[in-house]
């Protein structure tokens, strides 16, 4: 048996198929660590540090986490081949305009939003999984892989119109899945001298090696490292986007939890997980510092506008939520006249914060075009 598992024949006959039975974390013998993996592990605590630091002090941090929430959600379901962007997730008419990819990425929102609140009354456990998960795949395309439920089929991992037979991973069996999935219950939830973010990159990867659900496992297992993150005090609010960094690197990520699961490798696929933490959390603190930026050279702005500020700021505040607007709903939101919100869009305009998206006398949008190509960066 090698260091990760090992292939178990399923079935016999034309059904017969190899899956992989993971072996249980931590890796026997345990990860070594040589001088990069050491220096790459200080250099992401410390960013993370940094990020986490930055991430207590700025007063508008859960606007930042709020547009986190929907860019990390937006770049997950990318790396499953997502056909939409942040325009789209950000449309002010999203309900009458939402499609089928634009509903995915709604659905990761809703799920992280769900477990924010759920952890406070769940440890990070098999049925907290379950309900992620039925959250995420709700009236999407999944809706008819068992949304909550662990499989009781076998899947597999390859490219559309692979089949049982030619797939590249074939995933644990249901029963070898269940006995996997309590084992890394159990590992999530005990005591381990391991440094938290080299468990938090095996968790991920024993995660999308057992694969326990039809659809989705990619997103719930990118929601597992901030989660676990978070459950161990390296993170107070979800602000590390990692998706992006695996993204930019998709070959390579799969590559490297192939590599493991072949060789039992954990070495290599742990130093590529510390630098996606170290990239991920650099990138966030250099987006807080120029979204913070931005509000301030803004908020100065506004201020000259004499007896126009007090609404305009109200808008301005508005925006940093909702970047892309139409008239209607922010007066509705804002419990504003029609005619105060537009006057103020207007100021606005001519201040260069806000400009008209669309040419329609009707249903007229406005974005907050700065601080949108800030968020725009790596989608």
């Amino acid at each position: 048996m090698k260091r990760s598992g090992f292939y178990k024949t399923n079935l016999t006959g034309e059904m017969s198929c190899q899956s992989f039975v993971p072996s249980p974390l931590p890796p026997v013998p345990p990860i070594e660590l040589d001088g990069e993996t050491i220096n790459l592990l200080i250099e992401a605590h410390k960013q993370l540090a940094v990020l986490e630091n930055i991430a207590t002090r700025i007063p508008n941090i859960s606007l930042f986490v709020s547009m986190y929430i929907r860019k990390e959600a937006l770049l997950s379901s990318q790396i499953e081949g997502t056909q939409a962007t942040l325009d789209d997730i950000l449309d002010p008419l999203l309900e009458r305009n939402i499609n089928r990819d634009v509903a995915d990425v709604v659905n990761y929102i809703k799920a992280t939003e769900f477990v924010l609140e759920r952890r406070k009354e769940l440890p990070l456990c098999c049925r907290l999984i379950r309900e992620i998960h039925a959250v995420l795949m709700e009236g999407t395309r999944g809706q008819e892989k068992n949304p909550g439920e662990f499989r009781i089929s076998q899947n597999w991992i390859d490219g559309q119109g692979s089949t049982l037979k030619n797939a590249q991973f074939i995933p644990p069996a249901p029963e070898d899945m269940t006995l996997a999935m309590s084992d890394l219950e159990r590992y999530i939830n005990e005591e381990d001298e391991t440094d938290i973010l080299i468990r938090a990159g095996l968790i991920h990867y024993q995660f999308e090696t057992i694969h326990p659900f039809l659809d989705g496992n990619g997103r719930v297992g990118r929601l597992l490292i901030t989660l676990f993150l978070m459950e161990k005090g390296l993170l107070t609010t979800p602000v590390l986007y990692i998706s992006y960094f695996l993204k930019q690197n998709r070959v390579e990520y799969y590559d490297r939890m192939t590599e493991v699961r072949n060789k039992g490798n954990y070495e290599q696929w742990v130093r590529f997980f510390l630098q996606a933490i170290y990239k991920s959390a650099q990138d966030a603190v250099e987006t807080i510092d120029s979204l913070t930026a931005l509000h301030e050279k803004n908020s100065a702005v506004i201020k000259t506008l004499g007896r126009s500020a007090k609404t305009a700021g109200r808008v301005f505040a508005y925006l940093e939520s909702n970047p892309i607007i139409d008239i209607k709903k922010t007066a509705s939101s804002l419990e504003l006249s029609y005619n105060a919100v537009a006057g103020s869009v207007e100021k606005l305009i001519k201040c260069g914060i806000l400009v008209q998206t669309n040419k329609a006398a009707k249903n007229r949008t406005f974005a907050y075009h700065e601080y949108l190509q800030i968020l725009r960066k790596d989608t």
